[in-house]
């Protein structure tokens, strides 16, 4: 069952399970299933199984011959994209890698403001 947020309208907040819960759908849905089918098997998904899932989805994007590219960086001028993550934290991710994506962007920035919300590693 999906977790219901604290609060109702503009005064409701979800914590870091809901945004588990939210990349897992979206992975979940470009991969093909429908909702009824994503509902059935996030009703006893604990977190750190969720967590697991999206790593899995996400690596391959994510680290997709990031070797190889390192390998031949002498041979070309490379640019690299800063993105604000929090006061201090920054992700560097440069320009022709796979992981520069807007959508990969996007989803690592959201996983480490929402890491940086866990009391566990604050």
């Amino acid at each position: 069952m999906l977790d219901r947020p604290e609060g109702t309208g503009t005064g409701a907040t979800y914590g870091y399970r809901h945004l588990l819960q939210l990349l897992s759908i979206k992975i979940r849905q470009r991969e093909g299933q429908s909702l009824d089918t994503i509902r059935g098997e996030l009703k006893e998904v604990t977190g750190d199984a969720l967590e697991r899932k999206i790593a899995l989805s996400l690596a391959p994007a994510l680290g997709s011959n990031a070797d190889g590219a390192v390998a031949h960086d002498g041979d070309m001028v490379l640019r690299w994209r800063r993105l604000s993550v929090a006061d201090g934290i920054e992700i560097h991710v440069r320009e022709d890698s796979p992981a520069a994506r807007e959508d990969a962007v996007v989803a690592m920035r959201e996983a480490l403001r929402a890491a940086l919300g866990r009391a566990d590693i604050r």
